[in-house]
């Protein structure tokens, strides 16, 4: 079971390469760098419906998205340190080329996510369920370490979740 889904996980990768979708224009509730990063450091988004939001290029330290519905965003080359994500929905969303550092993934549900070329450091995942979500290896291997716990919504045990040994 494993193995197909890591197989499946490749040939769409590179079906998506192959074949790319066509770009489609960003929608007014993007937001990017002309909103300014110092508005952004430490806002409150907990508890908000941001389904399908954009963040581009941002530093986003220290914002709260605790028990945001997250599903379907995009964080696209921004940096989220110390940002706290516990118990958010961010199942089939899109993290890349996005730091987490010193982020709280706690309880998160990160189901069918793409994150690929982002990087987990001091990330705490107790509870988050990151089933089929397609992160780098070496990333997967760096969560593991400290993967543990089950998350209180899916009921899904986090390190089964990462495919951790």
């Amino acid at each position: 079971m494993k193995y197909w889904r890591l197989l499946a996980s490749f040939v769409l990768a590179m079906v998506l390469f192959w074949f790319p979708l066509s770009a489609q224009a960003a929608s007014s509730s993007s937001i990017t760098r002309s909103v300014g990063n110092d508005e952004l450091k430490g806002k409150d988004y907990s508890g908000q419906s941001l389904v399908g939001t954009e963040f581009t290029n941002l530093k986003l330290e220290n914002a709260n998205f605790s028990s945001a519905d997250l599903r379907g965003v995009v964080f696209n080359g921004t940096l989220l340190e110390g940002v706290n994500l516990h118990g958010a929905d961010f199942s089939e969303g899109i993290a890349y080329l996005t730091q987490f550092k010193d982020a709280d993934l706690s309880d998160a549900v990160l189901t069918d996510a793409m994150m690929l070329r982002s990087i987990f450091d001091d990330v705490n995942v107790t509870g988050a369920d990151f089933t089929n979500a397609i992160l780098d290896g070496t990333q997967v291997k760096k969560l593991c370490v400290k993967a543990s716990g089950v998350n209180s919504k899916t009921g899904v045990d986090t390190r089964q979740s990462l495919g951790c040994k």
